[in-house]
């Protein structure tokens, strides 16, 4: 019997886990009985640390010791402007780490989002540990389609650390479509994955044919979920319970129980017209010795909408940008499958519709559709599904730096992976003898805008006016976002070349350190 490849989703509110059994992807219940469990790590009084369910019950109680949305954080750098605008509204504090990276204090502890991640994922692991009977070293999980290569390293290096091997890192749009599609019979469908989570939207147009899962285009916006909607509701709700009181609102307390009243009004939304937040004694001390205030108010569905409107509105953009890559108009999409527990809100569901000009599709379980995808390229990988084929695409250009700090795209976004291009530039000065071939990540047209992933020389030049001397650059990215570059003068034939390995921020040695001394819960 094969060692078990278990799928998980790695989300930024919560998370799951599925295996295959008897050639069927099942999830997983928790310890607490739960088939999801929270994102969430926090340090108890006691110093112990606890995962999931425990952790989110101690949130309100000790907001700044508890962390939450850290995927948010992983693999960006702490001077990102959008690290700065989460630092300003989460309760726990995000800090400069030892390679420049965002990472998180929790107590004492100064820990990066991978090992926050770690523990998430090793409490899922455990989960199938205890139902499988067994132990389990493999797994295969999903990130956000538009993430960077840095950020897929990152939770791989997370993976490592909790005792897996990450067998492959795919899409959480494809992972969903898989599981939609794989034993779907007739003829070809253009799919619509709409995925909406606790922290990233991502939006992916794929073809399916004959047990082939050809993805066409992706796109997204890693700063628009769930986590946005609760906080825009939670300000409007903290003006109101201020001006109620007569005094700022600053005790991490009252504020973590505002976003939480946020959040459990959001999700009763979905089904009611109206809702009431009801948070007693949320303040004390206000104007004119006011005393305690106990902060009530009705909460419609109208006013979450009108306030959310603007990132409503945001949704639009990447799938109109993933519809243009892949050449094709909204009407043409035949089913739009909705994923993430953001897509339960009946705003976000009519604006799917209206983009695509079609009901999306019921009878799917937004919240665990990606892990069973996971599973079920467990399955494709290990040759039990041989008739299923995955093509994906690359979700980020890549290129190089070239004069005046322009971006010059090489591989294209959404181009089909594995994949080869070649561009041939030339010398900027009189008697160059070398180039310096800077390798970036992104869409911006200045170089510096985008994500560096390496450098290196091509030296030896032969002494040549401006423009004479040809370089001809050769770039092959494969299905694991491994780039290998080669630069080659025309003229001589002298070459370099480099395996370029997207970074985490994490060196190897520290990643192993972190894997040898983990434990769960420690």
């Amino acid at each position: 019997m094969s060692a078990p490849i278990i799928g998980i989703d790695l989300g930024t509110t919560n998370s799951c886990v599925a295996i295959l059994e008897n050639g069927v992807a099942k999830v997983l219940t928790n310890a607490v009985g739960d088939r999801t469990t929270p994102s969430m790590l926090a340090l108890r009084e006691d110093g112990k640390l606890v995962v999931g369910a425990v952790a989110r019950r101690q949130a309100v109680s000790n907001p700044t010791r508890t962390l939450f949305g850290v995927k948010r954080l992983i693999g960006r750098r702490h001077d990102a402007p959008e690290v700065a605008e989460l630092a300003g509204v989460v309760p726990f504090p995000i800090v400069r780490g030892p390679n420049g990276d965002a990472w998180v204090r929790l107590g004492d502890k100064v820990l990066s989002p991978s090992e926050v991640s770690a523990h998430v994922l090793g409490d899922l692991r455990a989960t199938a540990e205890t139902y499988l009977g067994q132990k389990v070293t493999q797994a295969i999980i999903t990130v956000p389609a538009y993430f960077d290569d840095a950020q897929r390293q990152a939770t791989r290096d997370a993976g490592r650390i909790a005792g897996l091997e990450v067998r492959a890192i795919i899409n959480e749009p494809t992972a969903a479509a898989l599981a939609y599609g794989v034993h779907k019979e007739g003829a070809p469908s253009l799919i619509a994955v709409f995925d909406l989570g606790g922290g990233t939207f991502d939006i992916s147009i794929l073809r399916i044919e004959d047990g082939v899962f050809e993805v066409l285009a992706t796109s997204g916006d890693t700063l628009l979920g769930g986590d946005d909607f609760d906080r825009v509701l939670a300000v409007a709700l903290r003006k109101e319970a201020e001006a109620a009181h007569g005094a700022p609102i600053t005790d991490p307390v009252a504020l973590q129980r505002l976003v939480d009243a946020a959040e459990r009004a959001k999700r009763e939304l979905s089904a009611l017209a109206s809702t009431e937040v009801q948070l007693p004694f949320l303040a004390t001390g206000g104007a004119q010795g006011s005393g305690a205030l106990s902060f009530q108010r009705t909460v419609t569905r109208a006013w979450l909408e009108e306030l959310t409107a603007s990132l409503l509105e945001r949704l639009e953009a990447p799938c109109m940008r993933a519809l243009a890559d892949c050449r094709l108009e909204a009407d043409r999409i035949d089913h739009v499958v909705l994923v993430g527990g953001m897509t339960r809100m009946p705003a976000v569901e009519a604006r799917a519709a209206a983009i695509f000009g079609k009901r999306p599709v019921k009878g799917v379980n937004p919240d665990e559709i990606v892990a069973i995808g996971a599973a079920t390229q467990s399955a494709i990988m290990q040759g039990q599904m041989g008739d299923v084929v995955l093509l994906d695409v690359a979700s980020h250009s890549i290129g190089v730096k070239v004069a005046g700090g322009r971006f010059s795209t090489i591989i294209a976004r959404n181009s089909m992976v594995p994949a080869r291009e070649t561009k041939v530039f030339t010398t900027t000065s009189d008697g160059q003898d070398f180039v310096s071939i800077e390798v970036y990540q992104g869409e911006e047209p200045m170089a510096a805008k985008n994500r560096l992933l390496g450098k290196f020389i091509l030296g030896d030049l032969p002494h040549a006016p401006a423009g004479k001397v040809k370089v001809e650059v050769q770039f092959t990215l494969d299905c694991d976002g491994i780039v290998r570059v080669e630069a080659r003068d025309l003229g001589s034939g002298k070459a370099t070349s480099k395996k370029i390995l997207a970074s985490s921020g994490l060196s190897a040695e520290e990643v192993d350190r972190l894997a040898k001394g983990y434990v769960l819960g420690t």
